[in-house]
């Protein structure tokens, strides 16, 4: 047996293994890939594939990434199969693979930059890296950019998903997506806290195509919601399939969500200017009391001592939906085994086997879709750790916007602009008062509740 070779399991005549061996030497790559059903196949997915007996074939290509699709929505959606393999197909035709991506002039994507992120990791002819992506990002993030890497699992908290196209750390308001610059700025000082390293070292036009290519997976998933929900307005005369007009698939499904992108200029919060002549003694003092006040009532999560144990049983946005799911499937499985089928006439007898069809199937989603939900902990003030950046500029877009995805809400409407500087001021002096409400002879206490 020769370094590359391996001992075959048994398979049967039809396996898509034996369907690659048995192709004649002069088969292209595309006729190859639909013989095992891969890229181009309208046949099995690759997730039933994997699980199939292998077989030896040597040393042969690494197959082609492909992008997973979104089953939890799927399934929360009661998709069908065949609804399924259509937004498959219609995000394949918008926007490619993840080797190949497709750039439709209405995402505004630069699509030499996604050249330059997207594919294997490979250099090109003059020597210049490609495949930055799969490189830097996707062991924590996924190729999907699902936040379901390899290593995703091990890490408090999780990586990022892009999908639903919420960002935490940005200049722009609340709801709004955040700048191109935004995402340079976290690629170049990571977020401080997390497993999230900088990138420092990268080239500006690697990190700029980085940043481009989060927009990528960002815009793809945003736009396979849309798809996978679009399915419950559809009218009977549809018969369960969706319009592949462009009219529908671009102007109404893309274009929405491609403009809030190019928007997101117009949403960088106006911030007033710090005094130059501020007391500083009076501004913190002004800021403490608006800490613990009721405007602002930021004492309610990150504790009197400012240590964040306050509330510390919420959930973020993407673990929220996830909970709220194991609830579902839970609650429905309990009810039911409680329901007595004797007393339902066959309609109902058939809804109710439908549902549990569709509860156990979501449960098994959600087993191996979905990360485990965790709480999300206030930050501790006295650490000096803040993950969105610490220059007075980044804690005041936080304090104004709030944290999009998480519980911390947003001061606009209720405290004045220029006092959240002294919010600001208040709690960059929290790492360094020992003689405050800690007392001085526990200062270790910040540094060891993280």
């Amino acid at each position: 047996m020769s370094a590359c070779g391996s001992v075959s399991s048994q398979s049967g005549k039809n396996s898509p293994a034996v369907a690659l061996e048995e192709t004649s030497p002069g088969t292209s790559p595309r006729q190859r890939d639909r013989a095992i059903g891969g890229r181009g196949s309208t046949g099995l997915p690759w997730l039933l594939l994997a699980a199939m007996p292998l077989v030896a074939i040597g040393c042969g290509p690494t197959p082609a990434a492909s992008f997973r699709l979104n089953m939890f929505e799927a399934s929360q959606q009661r998709l069908k199969p065949s609804q399924e393999q259509q937004v498959a197909t219609i995000l394949a035709a918008m926007f490619g693979s993840p080797d190949e991506p497709v750039v439709l002039a209405e995402t505004g994507l630069d699509e030499a930059k996604l050249q330059l992120a997207a594919g294997p990791v490979r250099s090109d002819i003059v020597g210049r890296k490609n495949g930055l992506y799969r490189e830097h990002c996707a062991h924590c993030h996924g190729v999907t950019g699902d936040g379901m890497g390899p290593t995703a699992a091990f890490l408090n908290p999780y990586p990022r998903d892009y999908r639903p196209g919420v960002f935490k750390f940005k200049s722009t308001e609340r709801a709004d997506k955040p700048t191109h610059d935004d995402l340079v700025l976290v690629l170049r000082n990571g977020l401080a806290g997390s497993s999230m390293p900088s990138f420092d070292l990268l080239s500006e036009s690697k990190i700029d195509a980085l940043a481009e290519y989060v927009k990528y997976l960002s815009i793809r998933g945003e736009v396979e919601l849309a798809l996978m929900r679009a399915y419950f307005e559809l009218d009977d005369e549809d018969q369960g399939k969706l319009p592949e007009t462009r009219e529908f698939l671009v102007e109404e499904i893309l274009a929405p969500v491609a403009e809030a992108w190019q928007s997101a200029e117009d949403a960088v919060i106006d911030v007033p200017e710090m005094p130059a002549d501020i007391d500083l003694v009076a501004s913190i003092a002004k800021g403490k009391e608006l800490f613990y006040g009721n405007k602002a009532n930021c004492v309610k999560c990150h504790g009197v001592t400012g240590l964040g144990d306050g509330q510390a049983n919420d959930y973020d946005d993407w673990n929220k939906v996830v909970l709220q799911a194991h609830k579902t499937v839970q609650g429905g499985l309990e009810q039911a085994s409680k329901a007595s089928t004797w007393e339902m006439d066959s309609d109902e007898l058939s809804e109710h086997e439908a549902d549990l069809v569709w509860l156990e199937r979501f449960g098994k989603v959600l087993d191996g879709n979905a990360l485990q939900p965790r709480m999300i902990r206030p930050r501790n003030l006295r650490q000096g750790i803040y993950r969105g950046g610490m220059r007075p500029l980044d804690l005041y877009y936080r304090i104004h916007a709030g944290i999009n995805g998480a519980p911390m809400p947003a001061a606009k409407g209720t405290v004045p602009p220029e006092d959240i500087w002294h919010i600001v001021n208040y709690i960059r002096s929290l790492p360094y008062d020992f003689n405050g409400t800690l007392g001085v002879d526990r200062p270790m206490v910040a540094r060891d509740r993280l």
